[in-house]
């Protein structure tokens, strides 16, 4: 990749970066923070339960880190902790049926703030911009 090429996509997530921050901050989007977010969506995903470990592998965080957040969704009543049958001092995050209500209202609100943003792009677009998204996020795990 050139030079030219480079400059230009560190300027514009930089800017990216800063739009997300001023929408997340001073624009409420539902009620879940984005690390609250993510770790619901997360939970979801793999079947209503997840491991701590393999979520701070996924998201490349220390596990203290995940605790503290899965701390705080469980006080809310958004997930549950499940015990390990065959290691009793192991566990899994389950997600409740308040934290799946959540997480999709979450997804909506979240949805329809993309959806009026990209109104003008076609429907090529969206799906090219989606891929190379996906695409990039996953070099951060060495999979792109």
């Amino acid at each position: 990749m050139d030079k030219h090429s480079i400059e230009t996509i560190e300027l514009e997530m930089a800017v990216l970066f800063r739009r997300l921050t001023s929408i997340t901050t001073f624009k409420k989007i539902g009620n879940l923070d984005r690390a609250a977010y993510l770790l619901l969506h997360h939970i979801a995903s793999r079947e209503g339960t997840a491991g701590i470990k393999a979520i701070s592998d996924e998201f490349q965080l220390d596990i203290s880190t995940v605790s503290r957040q899965a701390a705080s969704l469980e006080s809310k009543g958004y997930i549950t902790r499940v015990p390990d049958p065959v290691d009793g001092r192991a566990y899994s995050l389950q997600i409740t049926e308040t934290g799946k209500a959540s997480l999709e209202e979450n997804r909506q609100v979240r949805q329809e703030m993309i959806e009026q943003l990209l109104k003008g792009w076609s429907e090529e677009e969206g799906q090219l911009f989606g891929e190379l998204l996906r695409k990039f996020n996953a070099t951060f795990l060495g999979e792109g």
